[in-house]
């Protein structure tokens, strides 16, 4: 399809301004190093989009343009959808949309269209939809046939090139021949795959509403389940891949909290030590990778995702605080430090991923090649004595673990290593302590994996209330200070007119944001009111509340949708109703209108989340193991949670912490945290929280407050009565298990 005048120069203007420093990311390159191909990707923002911006390929984004020359032209759409981090979309392109006879065959024949599933969640999870149905399964790169009309009647994910490569019968370009042909000679057919396809993606993503209120019992049930097939050995579930969030911490925690259930504790706790020791944790520069392809949790899919790592850190947190182990303290603090240093941008806001491959010394990409070692460079980098020792702790042996280099992991514990090599077990951390800052240093005159600059606001919510609840919990002024900062930037850059967008990138917002958006930040504006004590905060999530309910919510069967009413552009609105490795964005509202009830003490919070868990856990075709979040927000709702209020006398407020050291050391999951000084900070509180009402500091002296269902103990003006009041735990019977 050629390219008329004004896109031409469109797309010159472009390339123009990407300045003198660009480099192409391409194989097709002029005598002067400028690019031989570049198509409508080069307008776009998106990372991954950039990266297509120069295949021969005639590249569209999602848009009507593409649509209208589909019917116009009367050809297929071949729909590619992947992120900009993702081994396989890089191979898939390198394979065939930088193979300039594919390429061709695809602008003589097709409609291509690119799609960041990051930017784009709302089109990623129809054509997955679709997909799943097709093949059984899914993943990434998505490839999909569509109609003009949008319907998909063809898919998969990735495709080799050719028949014959990678042990495929068929390849790509067969395969573009052949579902091509059938589009223009079977269009009957084709049409009816399309409208069947189409009908069943609305069923799956808008499954039928439960109508009847949960209770315990799910929560008993899913321990079952998750006894029944957690890994003995490796922790985490049984089989490979593993991904850290197959296996949801955080409410084991909660569970065993209300039950005292050591088995359950056992497991959580063996999957934290499990995968801080494997593979899957970067060693040297902290960060969970994206998950294991083995059951040992060595072997990774080296990329870092934010949201990975945002909800590792709140699982390590939250172990810590449960078991009082020093090791998960370190690992949540290590992530953060990461964050701080390789994934804060100027602004203070969070980038989203950086890539799994990196070039090798020979200039090719290869997965793993930055994070990976051999024991000559360890020697090299570290000197022998040193190099022994680190050896010894991460276990690089003769034999290579991951294409003849060694991916450091640590499957002997600190004490067990120092005793094989005759030292303390002091002395060996702090050997590796300052072993690991070399390494980094040393790694780092490697070339560095692509980063994703988008700053995605779900994202962003997901690592402020890590960074808020580290602040919180660990009594660390540097994390909520960071928070603070995040927080700032999403709501002045993403936050415009009373409307919240999706990305940001280059100085510029990008599409109407998701409910993971607006959840995703009302949770972390409502841990930042916990931590800051600052009623901005909440009155903001109160009103980012308000948007999501007028917008997105339905009214009639309870939750919400995707995406905000009046998209026009999509074949089907979905309801997300399960957790994946992400959180989905019902089970964090749903916590969020609990909290907010709480907080606020109005009933329509209350009914409204009432209405959300008989949706979706209140039938019988409900799922509760892929709804662990919204678990969490059901062992919320059967708890009593605390409220508490911290009311000092005017400049008295450092005679608080006593009250949060208490605080701290207590497991409290489900609680409103309220402090304040006498005087127009209290007033200000509680013209929001009813329950700061009338609330004084007795004799002048600090008072902590602690209620349950608006039922309050006697005032504590002693910390030690307000640890024993806050640590009275309901508990709940585990129904049926032996211990």
């Amino acid at each position: 399809m050629p390219y008329s005048p004004v896109l031409k120069q469109k797309l010159q203007d472009a390339l123009a301004a990407k300045g003198s420093d660009y480099k192409p990311r391409t194989k097709h390159l002029l005598s002067d190093g400028q690019p031989k191909y570049t198509n409508r990707l080069i307008l776009e923002g998106s990372p991954y989009l950039l990266q297509h911006a120069h295949n021969p390929v005639d590249w569209f984004a999602w848009g009507d343009d593409a649509f209208e020359a589909a019917k116009k032209l009367d050809r297929p759409i071949l729909l590619s959808v992947g992120y900009s981090t993702c081994h396989w979309c890089h191979v898939m392109e390198e394979e065939s949309f930088e193979d300039e006879e594919i390429a061709q065959f695809l602008n003589e024949n097709y409609i291509p269209i690119k799609v960041d599933r990051e930017e784009r969640p709302d089109i990623d999870a129809i054509y997955m939809a679709a997909v799943q149905a097709i093949a059984g399964s899914g993943g990434w790169p998505m490839t999909v046939w569509l109609t003009p009309d949008r319907r998909p009647f063809y898919g998969g994910t990735y495709f080799p090139a050719r028949n014959g490569d990678r042990g495929a019968t068929v390849g790509f370009l067969t395969l573009l021949k052949k579902v091509g042909g059938m589009y223009h000679d079977q269009r009957d057919k084709i049409q009816e795959a399309g409208l069947t396809l189409t009908k069943a993606v609305q069923q799956q993503l808008r499954p039928t509403a439960g109508n009847r209120l949960p209770g315990p019992e799910i929560l008993h049930q899913v321990m079952e389940d998750y006894m029944a097939y957690h890994d003995p050995v490796y922790g985490g579930m049984n089989g490979k891949p593993k991904f850290p969030s197959s296996l949801p911490v955080r409410l084991l925690l909660r569970y065993y909290r209300r039950t005292g259930y050591e088995k359950i504790l056992h497991i959580a706790r063996l999957t934290l030590e499990k995968m801080a020791a494997g593979g899957i944790y970067d060693h040297v520069g902290g960060g969970f990778h994206r998950y294991a392809t083995d059951e040992k949790w060595l072997v990774p899919h080296f990329e870092k995702m934010l949201y990975d790592n945002a909800l590792l850190v709140m699982d390590y947190l939250e172990g810590y605080q449960v078991t009082g182990e020093d090791n998960f303290k370190r690992i949540a603090e290590e992530i953060l430090h990461y964050v701080k240093r390789d994934m804060t941008s100027p602004g203070g806001a969070f980038y989203s991923a950086t890539d799994a491959d990196s070039l090798n010394p020979d200039g090719h990409r290869e997965e793993g090649y930055y994070f990976t070692w051999t024991p000559e460079e360890l020697e090299v980098t570290l000197g022998s004595k040193r190099a022994k020792v680190v050896k010894a702790y991460y276990a690089v042996g003769n034999t290579p673990n991951f294409e003849g280099r060694h991916i450091l992991h640590t499957p002997k514990t600190p004490a067990k290593v120092a005793k094989t090599l005759d030292i303390s077990k002091e002395k060996l951390l702090e050997i590796i302590q300052d072993a690991r800052e070399s390494l980094y240093q040393q790694r780092n005159h490697r070339p560095l994996p692509l980063r994703d600059e988008k700053i995605l606001t779900a994202w962003n919510g997901l690592m402020i209330s890590a960074h808020a609840r580290a602040g919180l919990i660990l009594g660390d002024r540097q994390y909520t200070d960071q928070a603070v900062q995040a927080a700032e930037f999403i709501l002045k850059n993403l936050y415009l007119k009373d409307k919240l967008y999706r990305s940001y990138k280059d100085g510029k917002a990008r599409h109407t944001a998701y409910l993971d958006d607006y959840a995703f930040l009302t949770a972390a504006l409502i841990d930042l009111y916990e931590t800051t004590h600052d009623i901005n905060w909440l009155k903001k999530a109160i009103e980012l509340d308000e948007i999501l309910q007028a917008n997105y919510e339905d009214q009639e069967n309870g939750g919400f949708f995707m995406t905000a009413k009046g998209q026009a552009d999509l074949i089907a609105r979905e309801k997300p109703n399960y957790d994946g490795a992400e959180p989905s964005g019902n089970s964090v509202a749903l916590l969020n209108l609990l909290r907010l009830g709480e907080y606020t003490t109005k009933d329509s919070y209350r009914v409204r989340a009432e209405k959300m868990l008989a949706a979706f856990l209140g039938s019988a075709s409900a799922r509760p193991m892929a709804l662990s979040q919204m678990l969490m927000a059901l062992d919320f709702y059967t708890d009593k949670a605390k409220e508490i209020v911290i009311v000092s006398s005017l400049g008295k407020m450092e005679e608080a912490e006593r009250y949060l050291k208490e605080f701290r050391k207590k497991f409290l999951p489900n609680m409103t945290l309220t402090m304040a000084t006498e005087g127009e900070n209290l007033k200000s509180q509680a013209d929001w929280i009813p329950a700061a009402g009338e609330k004084k500091a007795l004799m002048g002296k600090t008072t902590a407050y602690v209620c349950e269902k608006g039922v309050c103990l006697l005032p504590a003006t002693d910390p030690a009565l307000f640890a024993q009041q806050i640590g009275e735990v309901e508990k709940l019977a585990p129904k049926g298990m032996k211990q």
